[in-house]
């Protein structure tokens, strides 16, 4: 049974937090053809917050599957000139963006890898610099997930739909912080100040390297760019409007050197990539490059994710979340990146934020790259926290701080020093 409050909660919080639309500012909107109900009830709240316009951008697994079943390579791969305008002209009203997410995973499943490529390398070649206005928050931006029975079913098989889907949706209202009787704004706004103080413990450090080790068999040392910022829950863009690009989210994020990764990392959760979910995978890196790795379930798409352009090798992200974080706490698999990824500490190949690098917002692609940070044309995350991760803090001098111990935080407390 809809709970019509909690769902109207839910897009005050997308729209007023989210991404904080400003008045006469022009909202789009990108989500699921079978949503539309919802996104009625987004579009009307974005109006009373004072938005000029509100654009709908529709989208449907099963009419994607079509298109990449019926399509050549080389159809796949010519990106028409409108979707690149069409971009520039939202960018120049200075838009936002608000991505709703429902689909099940493994939507792509069978689909020939080389396709799916095809398509995403042209799409990235064609946008080019426009991809900076989300990746270096230029504008406003947020993704927030909505329940779906086709979701619910991969998540919760043994259950009827019936159930599966108020199972899904009671965890999705839990960990957004979404409940009948409180105010999610306001929880939020809390939030992003305890993460803000992780981040400025860690700031202050400003480590040379972090070492990661549990007993699945991570043993990795990642280094840290010259005069990084580590940074988590919300973000400012340059004309000072304050946004959450996730809902949920329970990481602070840095930026890995891109020649500085070694060891060997295991993945804790599996990855939906391209519309495929990969399992049991793991990498092992020299001096920052994925030099080996393997996978127990669809190892060929973690194949084409390394094999996607030269950055897809190397470390874009390094983010630290708790063990007992509200996503990890719920015991749910969510085969989605916006939660999996806030259930445990994890790292994405691709593509640097160049918030994580002082004055890195301002710099070109050369400039960023000479201090350390990586560039793709994607940007992957994937989780390999577990209960037990330890992560060591590495100063220049030699000085080991602890970070991690037991999957949660220590830094700045009794055992900083032990």
């Amino acid at each position: 049974m809809v709970n019509e409050k909690l769902y109207e909660k839910l897009a005050k919080l997308a729209v007023r937090k989210g991404v904080n639309v400003q008045k006469g500012q022009l909202l789009v909107v990108k989500a699921a053809a079978d949503i539309a109900w919802f996104v009625r009830i987004v579009v009307k709240e974005a109006y009373e917050a004072g938005a000029e316009e509100v654009s709908v951008e529709w989208r449907d697994n099963e009419i994607t599957r079509l298109g990449y079943a019926h399509r050549s390579e080389a159809s796949l791969s010519l990106v028409p000139d409108w979707v690149r305008d069409r971009e520039a002209y939202r960018q120049e009203k200075h838009a936002c963006f608000l991505n709703i997410i429902s689909e099940p995973p493994g939507g792509l499943k069978g689909i020939d890898e080389a396709k799916i490529n095809a398509y995403q390398r042209a799409y990235h070649e064609k946008m080019g610099d426009l991809l900076n206005y989300t990746m270096n928050n230029l504008g406003q931006w947020c993704v927030v997930g909505l329940p779906s029975i086709e979701w619910a079913r991969a998540v919760f098989p043994g259950l009827s739909d019936e159930e599966a889907f108020e199972k899904l949706a009671d965890v999705i209202f839990r960990v957004s912080r979404v409940e009948e009787d409180n105010d999610p704004i306001a929880e939020w706004k809390a939030h992003d100040n305890a993460l803000a103080m992780y981040c400025q413990r860690l700031n202050e450090h400003q480590f040379k390297e972090l070492h990661f080790s549990n007993s699945l068999g991570t043993d990795l040392t990642v280094g840290l760019v010259e005069n990084h910022i580590w940074v988590g829950g919300g973000c400012t863009t340059p004309q000072g409007v304050y946004f959450d690009p996730n809902i949920p989210t329970e990481e602070c994020f840095c930026m890995p050197h891109r020649d500085k990764v070694n060891g060997k990392v295991v993945a804790s959760r599996p990855l939906s990539y391209n519309g495929k979910v990969i399992e049991d995978f793991w990498f092992r890196f020299e001096n920052g490059v994925v030099v080996e790795h393997g996978a127990g379930k669809e190892a060929q798409s973690l194949d084409a994710l390394l094999a996607f352009d030269e950055g897809s090798r190397r470390l874009g992200e390094v983010a630290l979340v708790p063990y007992e974080s509200p996503v990890s706490l719920s015991g749910v698999l969510f085969f989605n990146t916006l939660y999996d990824e806030n259930a445990a500490c994890h790292l994405a190949l691709g593509r640097c934020y160049p918030e994580n690098l002082e004055g890195g917002v301002d710099m070109d692609k050369a400039q960023v790259l000479a201090h350390g940070g990586n560039d793709s044309m994607q940007h992957e995350d994937f989780m390999f926290g577990t209960r037990d991760m330890k992560v060591d803090g590495v100063k220049a001098d030699g000085t080991i701080i602890p970070i991690f111990r037991n999957g949660g935080f220590v830094i700045g407390g009794e055992q900083e020093n032990g």
